[in-house]
């Protein structure tokens, strides 16, 4: 498999130590800005449960195996580290530095590593040693409470919001930055403390902003942009699929409303908060008389801020990421293509879903680690 791709981070070299979930998915946001990024694998995989063919935030990558409870497991991840420009892990805290890999013993080897750390919890606080997953992570910095209509439990946004959006992003962000001032003249190295649960909280800021200013309630469903606004959300259509409606501004409203049919007596509720019910009413009405097809027909080519709710399954074939290749096909599997784009220096798939420990002669050589090919060569014999 190829090293790296030419994208903006070409020249970058990045050891992954692995885990699941938002640690792989930021080193594949880097690989697929150009960095080489080496996933140094243990023996018998990573326990996602998943084949690796499909793990998809693998691709781009190149795999070696090391065992960092062996004897020379952390020699070889060290000389891999001097050779790196970012190391990025998803141990509890602590567990880094028991294996012999911890932030002291890299940046000894090469002060002007980047290593970023990425956890749910961080690493101090009261829970920095507690078990967790996504949903925990959003539900204490009040992100899962705002999903979801008033009257039903909070809605769990699968992982999108805390793991990738409040855990790989920012740690992206941060390893970027901390590449950056390490690259300038007297730069060093540096941890990056990515945890989910301060990136979580951190893209709530315009919502707390707006809490305090008395223009956000602290319950769902009752905002502008939780649901709580009828020209602002989802409705059923006839065939029991969805359309989506965000028609804010007063000259997309008047847009929506005519294209749905609405008297202008009856969208006059949008200035009425106590009238919102009603509204919804009639705009849930209108939508269940047509399916989601001849809605898209007729809202197609509008300002109404008006779209259909599409299936993963769906939404590649959708005419405008068809157009803008939104989705590809690498290897005969459909996934999203690198974002975002550049004009000089652009991002590609160039490889398949990194398989454990095949890259390791490759990787050896290229790197000039001769010690994780030798380590391969006893486990095989």
């Amino acid at each position: 498999m190829a090293a790296a791709g030419n994208g903006p981070l070409s020249g970058v070299r990045v050891v992954e130590l692995a885990g699941i979930g938002p640690g792989p998915f930021a080193a594949m946001l880097l690989a697929d800005l150009g960095a080489d990024v080496v996933r140094v694998d243990r023996p018998g995989g990573a326990g996602l449960g998943i084949d690796p063919a499909y793990d998809l935030t693998n691709r781009n990558k190149r795999s070696v195996i090391v065992d960092l409870k062996s004897a020379d497991g952390p020699a070889q991840v060290l000389d891999l580290v001097e050779r790196a420009d970012v190391l990025i892990e998803g141990y509890r805290p602590g567990v880094a530095e028991r294996l012999g890999v911890g932030p002291d013993a890299c940046l000894a080897r090469n002060p002007r590593l980047v290593y970023g750390r990425m956890t749910g919890w961080g690493q101090e606080g009261p829970l920095a040693q507690r078990a967790g997953h996504d949903v925990a992570y959003i539900a204490l910095t009040g992100t899962l409470g705002m999903f979801g209509r008033p009257d039903e439990p909070p809605t769990v946004p699968a992982n999108l919001v805390g793991d990738y959006a409040g855990g790989s992003l920012y740690l992206v962000i941060g390893v970027l930055a901390a590449l950056q001032h390490a690259r300038t003249e007297g730069g060093t190295g540096q941890v990056v403390d990515a945890a989910i649960v301060d990136g979580a909280a951190h893209l709530a800021t315009m919502i707390h902003g707006m809490l305090a200013a008395g223009g956000w309630q602290d319950r769902r469903g009752s905002n502008l942009l939780d649901g709580g606004c009828p020209f602002y959300g989802t409705y059923e259509t006839s065939d029991g699929q969805y359309m989506a409606v965000g028609a804010l501004e007063p000259q997309f409203y008047a847009e929506f409303t005519g294209l749905l049919g609405i008297g202008e007596t009856e969208a006059q509720a949008r200035a009425d908060m106590a009238r919102w019910g009603e509204l919804r009413e009639v705009i849930a009405a209108r939508f269940r008389t047509r399916t989601r097809a001849e809605w898209t027909a007729v809202f197609e080519g509008s300002d109404a801020c008006v779209a259909p709710v599409l299936s993963l399954r769906e939404a590649p074939s959708h005419p405008h990421l068809a157009a803008r290749s939104t989705f590809i096909t690498h290897d005969g599997l459909t996934q999203p293509a690198p974002a975002p784009r550049f004009s000089a220096t652009p991002g590609a798939v160039h490889g398949p879903p990194a398989r454990p420990g095949a890259d390791t002669a490759e990787v050896a050589r290229d790197w000039d680690v001769p010690s994780i090919e030798k380590a391969g060569r006893r486990r095989q014999s």
